[in-house]
């Protein structure tokens, strides 16, 4: 007979992947938009939903779906040179050179400094990140374990104080949504600017590399079927899916609600602080680092954990997981140091660059059945989408650097040259070309073999 998943399992399961997914971003790009753009919020609360929620959902899903063990293997179906670049760079990403060390970034700057005196030297930075990937690292060296620790121990902990901090801004709001003025790009396009945060949380990206520590877990569980093993992950994916946007939405309004009264702040951090300050005077600082320092360690837990697995994985003659594991919490300790502005002053860039290569990979294996999978179809779907998508990113570098890299003309050129590039989707219509072209030869040779075939 074949094994399920429980009712109870799955929920299990869901509260880990949810613990895995939600974390630093997820905290300090919904407050921030929903100061932002002020009566706007719901046109942007879409947008962000979409790539903040429904990306993940489905990368999650197509993992499940196409039966693969992982990234690699999805990868590996352009080609196995791709597979290993893109897995890499994705893993590398949401890993050592980015969010991994955000986690303990923003951990420090959001919930330690306003409870710290002396908080602008770097030594308490240093010796903050320390223990933090010490604990990161207890925890992810027992691989085994990361359903109870993160499913049934951390988040739930994360859930009772944001609930506490939430709950309490919704019942004593500090100005009505539909009062507060929009600022920024959200003024006009509030939409598409909820798309391009929703790309901020990195979440479509740790869906796809989040898939091979789910369907470890669910195998530890007993489930087997490679059917049965899809549908469970795509179970769990949506019960996730629903926790995360239920508290983006609330999160965000909390946000808007809160310019009755405060500042529209320069960004989600600072927002938090001075929200749990107003509300909870001393305590709210208490408050907000163990919402934050929970939500942080516990997706950092996740992140080296699929990293490990992942590299392992790919590299069987090389170190083992927990030696990966140690590699990739000593780089993110490094990473770490050198401060949040830097951090994610450059991983917006690279964000261009990956997000529209995972969004066409995760969109083309759903749909792979009506074409066969064919390798032909991903190559050039994937092919112009990453030539458009470079352009992207490098548009995005910090002005300083694009400067020094005698960029501005170059992509000037080619940006201006795409359509929807000035709002970031500059990739969008090479894609479908891809996608096109792809199907065009892909029909032509199909109809070559059933010709040949025929004749024989």
């Amino acid at each position: 007979m074949t094994k399920k998943l429980t009712f109870k399992e799955t929920i299990f399961v869901a509260s880990m992947l949810f613990g895995m997914f939600f974390g630093a971003g997820n905290l300090i790009f919904p407050v921030s938009m929903g100061q932002m753009a002020g009566s706007h919020i719901w046109q942007a609360a879409a947008g962000f939903l979409i790539t903040g929620v429904g990306l993940p959902l489905l990368g999650v899903a197509a993992l499940g779906i196409s039966r693969e063990s992982g990234l690699l293997g999805l990868g590996s179906r352009v080609g196995r040179g791709y597979g290993v670049f893109f897995t890499c760079a994705l893993y590398l990403t949401i890993g050592p050179f980015f969010a991994i060390p955000r986690c303990a970034s923003v951990s420090y700057t959001v919930g330690m400094e306003g409870i710290l005196s002396g908080k602008g030297h770097p030594l308490f930075l240093a010796a903050f990140s320390f223990i933090f990937f010490a604990a990161v690292l207890f925890f992810a060296l027992r691989p085994g374990q990361i359903m109870t620790w993160i499913g049934k121990v951390l988040n739930p902990l994360f859930l009772v104080f944001l609930a506490v901090l939430v709950i309490r801004a919704l019942t004593a709001p500090m100005g009505g949504v539909g009062e507060a003025v929009p600022s920024g790009s959200y003024a006009e396009g509030a939409f598409a600017t909820g798309l391009l945060e929703g790309y901020n949380t990195m979440d479509a990206l740790a869906g796809l590399a989040f898939g091979i520590v789910v369907i470890d877990v669910i195998r530890g569980l007993g489930v087997t079927e490679p059917g049965e093993v899809a549908k469970s992950t795509v179970r769990a994916g949506i019960f996730s899916s629903i926790l995360m946007a239920v508290i983006y939405v609330l999160v965000s309004v909390m946000g808007t609600q809160s310019t009755g009264e405060l500042e529209v702040s320069s960004n989600g951090g600072e927002a938090l602080a001075r929200i749990a300050e107003s509300y909870f005077g001393g305590g709210g600082a208490f408050i907000l680092a163990v919402i934050v320092t929970v939500a942080c360690l516990k997706t950092a837990v996740g992140l080296i954990t699929s990293c490990g697995e992942a590299f392992a994985e790919m590299f069987p003659g090389g170190p083992s997981y927990h030696v990966w594991a140690v590699i990739f919490a000593v780089g993110s300790f490094l990473v770490a140091n050198l401060g949040l502005d830097a951090i994610i002053a450059y991983s917006l860039p690279v964000l261009m660059f990956l997000y529209p290569l995972a969004i066409v990979l995760v969109l083309l294996t759903l749909a792979g059945r009506w074409f066969g999978n064919d390798p032909t179809v991903l190559r050039w779907a994937l092919g112009l989408t990453g030539a458009a998508a470079l352009f992207d990113g490098l548009g995005a570098l910090p002005a300083a650097t694009r400067s020094l890299l005698h960029l501005d003309g170059l992509t000037a050129a080619v940006l201006g040259f795409l359509p929807l590039s000035g709002q970031g989707f500059g990739w969008v219509c090479p894609a479908l070309l891809g996608v096109a072209v792809g199907l065009v030869l892909y029909v032509i040779r199909r109809g070559e073999k059933k010709k040949a075939g025929g004749e024989r």
